[in-house]
């Protein structure tokens, strides 16, 4: 993998990339990108935190909804419902941007999903439902149900849904300025691959460092092998990484414009999320605190350099982030 993909390669004109972030911008304020004194040290380098955790959804995957239902509705203005398959914040994505533009919304999650999730899907207006036991034997039901009842499946990647949150790179990179490295962590790969097309249409030297479970290193196997693969998932903590089968497009923008991935614990993502707490009194789900995990992993590679750490969601339920607090989980 390199660090930065030939100019000629880009996956996304900076064109493409600043008509999107306008329309995520009607539909939400840039979010914050902030430099914490206490965290800097604990990373020791000059570590910059994008802070997705506070968007009106507790993470970066609404901008991809707003995006992907704007366009939606140009080019398939007889749509009535859509249905898709999450773990959970892409679901209050399309559950959200579905209201805004008058659809319905239907989504599958797995059994076993977070409660606090489910609850805030519904609140948004989403019928839910329960179907298997990971997120790909919930992705395979909701393509059944998209065929049966004839509803618009949203899949997890898609063009639009990188663009639109690619905005949130643009916003990183106009606050903090060219960075030496970005960690950002890998579910089906829309922000990691937001991050790589900013980046590139930027003209910025960047190194992006995807992050995934150890649980969930689908990503990490396929790029190992050249070719996608499965794996199993066993995380606990990192809900939002738990991928068993990569996204091929997502998979091929990652092998080209990554620099390395670096597999996190459920035990350092614990970790993590108490130091973000801790330094920046933030509260971060599994997957939000990923790149902060992986941070700490490489504290003697960043030493006096300026990186980027994306805080990408906050959606955890009060018993879990208690029980992280503690340290008994």
């Amino acid at each position: 993998m390199n660090a930065a993909v030939p100019e000629n390669a880009a996956r996304y004109t900076h064109a493409e990339l600043t008509a999107a972030a306008e329309i995520v911008h009607r539909g939400m304020a840039p979010t914050a990108c902030l430099r914490w004194p206490l965290l800097d040290a604990a990373l020791g380098c000059t570590a910059w935190v994008k802070h997705e955790n506070q968007t009106p959804l507790g993470a970066f995957k609404v901008r991809g909804g707003l995006v992907y239902f704007e366009r939606l509705t140009q080019r398939a203005p007889d749509v009535r419902g859509v249905i898709c398959a999450t773990r959970g914040n892409h679901g209050q994505s399309v559950a959200y941007a579905a209201s805004r533009f008058g659809l319905s919304s239907t989504i599958v999650v797995p059994h076993g999903n977070s409660r606090e999730k489910n609850a805030a899907m519904r609140a948004l207006g989403a019928a839910l439902i329960e179907h298997g036991s990971d997120f790909q034997e919930a992705r395979e039901h909701a393509q059944q149900l998209a065929a049966e009842r004839g509803l618009h499946l949203v899949p997890s990647f898609d063009d639009a849904l990188v663009l639109g949150v690619a905005s949130y790179a643009l916003e990183l990179f106009d606050a903090a300025g060219p960075l030496d490295t970005v960690y950002v962590p890998i579910g089906l790969g829309s922000g990691i691959c937001g991050m790589i097309a900013a980046r590139d249409a930027l003209g910025l030297a960047t190194q992006i460092v995807g992050v995934v479970s150890s649980g969930a290193p689908a990503y990490a196997r396929s790029l190992a092998a050249g070719h996608v693969v499965a794996h199993e998932v066993t995380t606990q903590l990192a809900d939002g990484m738990a991928c068993r089968v990569p996204e091929p497009q997502a998979f091929e923008i990652i092998r080209r414009g990554a620099e390395r991935l670096v597999d996190v614990g459920d035990d350092e993502i614990a970790v993590a999320m108490r130091l973000a707490f801790e330094t920046t009194h933030n509260v971060l789900e599994g997957a939000g605190a990923a790149a902060t995990a992986a941070a700490l992993q490489e504290r003697e590679r960043n030493a006096g350099r300026h990186i980027g750490v994306v805080f990408s969601g906050g959606n955890i339920d009060r018993p879990v982030y208690a029980g992280v607090l503690a340290g008994t989980v």
